[in-house]
């Protein structure tokens, strides 16, 4: 039987691909970055991910979009400079929606998704040793929106006797200075945040921009349950 067909777009390096790979997809990825589509672990294509879905959404099972987060991030409300990044959500969201296709849109918290689900890394078990033994635990929270009634697997198990590492740019990597100086954003070795999130082929930029593999997995077995 021919596995069914999922449209990756703004792939970046493949987390969110890799994660419906595992549940069965086969997975084709969209990206305007080269650096990001020569890193991509699946087919992929240099292209504008909008322009794409409108070509070629009809030709796929299932579509998957990641749209930028930098609007919607709280680093970037910190700064007040929102306007400089493009709000993509609603023209993704009406490109998806006229394929007819089973779809799901990814973001951060604060972005205008509709009736989100959210998804955590402690409902995975994301943890990983630190260099200095210290075990780590990812958080990671993030938004799907879909037209198939989505569910998490558990609720947040937020164990603060296990120290929270990030997986992003601009945090800090001595513990110390993020607890007391910066106070929050420790982000481990590169080795360390790959194991946190599950993707050891990714630069230190796709895995800041990655989605865990374990989120779309999860996903992606209820997108095939549906289709």
């Amino acid at each position: 039987m021919t596995a069914p067909r999922l449209l990756d777009l703004f792939c970046c390096e493949g987390g969110a691909g890799t994660g419906y790979a595992r549940a069965g997809f086969d997975v084709f990825g969209v990206d305007t970055s080269r650096a990001a589509v020569a890193r991509y672990p699946f087919p992929a294509a240099v292209a504008d991910a909008i322009e794409y879905v409108k070509l070629h959404g009809h030709e796929y099972d299932a579509i998957h979009a990641s749209p930028p987060c930098q609007r919607y991030s709280i680093a970037t409300k910190g700064s007040g400079k929102q306007g400089n990044h493009p709000d993509l959500i609603e023209p993704v969201r009406v490109a998806l929606q006229a394929t007819g296709k089973p779809y799901v849109i990814e973001n951060v918290k604060g972005a205008p998704l509709l009736t989100p689900m959210t998804l955590c890394g402690t409902m995975f078990d994301l943890t990983a040793t630190d260099t200095d033994g210290t075990p780590l635990r990812l958080e990671r929270h993030r938004l799907f929106e879909s037209n198939v009634m989505l569910y998490a697997p558990d609720e947040c198990r937020h164990d603060r006797s296990i120290a929270v590492a990030g997986v992003y740019g601009g945090g800090r990597s001595d513990r110390a200075e993020a607890k007391y100086v910066r106070r929050g954003g420790y982000t481990p070795a590169k080795s360390v945040r790959a194991e946190l999130i599950g993707a050891d082929w990714m630069t230190l930029h796709g895995l800041s921009q990655s989605i865990p593999p374990a989120y779309t997995e999860w996903i992606g077995q209820q997108l095939m349950e549906a289709l």
